[in-house]
């Protein structure tokens, strides 16, 4: 098993340690979790959802370029 250390400023530390706290574990099983569900998702609803943001927003992307 391989660990890693991560860096989270003040206000990070504290939103996670609310929400584990909201899920009753500890702010390290809400990481993992959190690492698990992105890793495991398939790429493919990422791509949509990326296919739609830009899509949906192109006329702006447009005008901001």
């Amino acid at each position: 098993m391989t660990t890693f250390n991560i860096n989270l400023r003040d206000e990070r530390l504290k939103k996670l340690q609310d929400l584990a706290e909201h899920f009753r574990v500890a702010p390290e099983g809400l990481v993992r979790a959190s690492l698990e569900e992105l890793i495991n998702r398939p790429l493919d609803d990422f791509q949509k959802i990326v296919e739609r943001v830009l899509s949906k927003n192109a006329e702006l992307y447009q005008r901001l370029a």
